[in-house]
């Protein structure tokens, strides 16, 4: 689904932040991304979406066989197409606190909605029937009608994952989504990408610094050091040598 070939990232200071990366990520997979602060990992993520654009090198994105994108070539309309399908997360909830949770879900459908529609909030029963669902999925449904803003942070962060899931999209890029949680709830959290991922079959990848959860939750762990992948593989092969040449002794 998604192909980095040699790709370079300098920022116009002349930092080097991604260095000749080449990484293949599979449909259905869940993928955790692990490093210092300022490895890259972010840098990285938001190269799929085009929201940092890459210096050199290629990066493919192959929604379905009909929809096929070399991110150097996409802009205008095409970029806003492939950005349908790929659902953005971050460690800040970005929920409207003084909407219902069931709002803050639909608000996933207005960038698809026309100008009209999207001014006057006016939702078909429809797509309130797959609202709903998004938070059924993550055990929620009791909360539609409850202000954001009275729910704890952990489930103001799965509110935010219910409204990337609204929105229907292959790809979820999540950046620090659990790094504000205790552990109880990031566990929690983790286990809602986890089934998500399984259940709905969407490519997840996510940036994090909880290891643990990492090792717990994901498929396959990529190590990034200084801009470079040193590691790439599954969790039981991310050993103690491994794991130090990431993040140093």
């Amino acid at each position: 689904m998604i192909e980095f070939k040699k790709v370079e990232k300098v920022w116009p200071n002349g930092k080097h932040v991604l260095k000749d990366i080449n990484l293949k990520i599979n449909a259905g997979e869940f993928v955790a991304v692990i490093g210092l602060s300022g490895a890259g990992k972010t840098t990285l993520l938001k190269t799929i979406n085009k929201i940092n654009n890459i210096s050199s090198g290629e990066i493919f994105i192959d929604i379905n066989e009909n929809e096929k994108y070399e991110i150097n070539k996409t802009k205008g309309k095409s970029l806003r197409n492939l950005r349908k399908h790929i659902g953005l997360m971050s460690q800040e909830y970005n929920n409207i606190e003084k909407q219902t949770v069931l709002k803050n879900v639909l608000n996933s459908r207005v960038a698809q909605m026309n100008f009209f529609r999207a001014m006057a909030g006016f939702f078909t029963k429809e797509e309130k029937q797959n609202a709903l669902a998004a938070l059924e999925k993550l055990n929620l449904l009791e909360f539609s009608y409850i202000r954001a803003d009275n729910l704890s942070g952990g489930q103001q962060q799965r509110v935010a994952l219910a409204r990337t899931i609204n929105q229907n999209p292959k790809i979820i890029i999540a950046d620090e989504p659990v790094s504000a949680l205790d552990p109880i709830l990031a566990n929690r959290v983790m286990e809602d990408f986890k089934k998500i991922n399984s259940e709905l079959n969407i490519t997840v990848i996510i940036n994090i610094h909880h290891v643990d959860l990492a090792l717990k939750y994901c498929d396959r762990i990529i190590g990034l050091k200084d801009g470079e992948i040193v590691f790439d593989g599954e969790p039981k092969k991310l050993n103690e040598s491994k794991l130090e040449e990431i993040y140093g002794k």
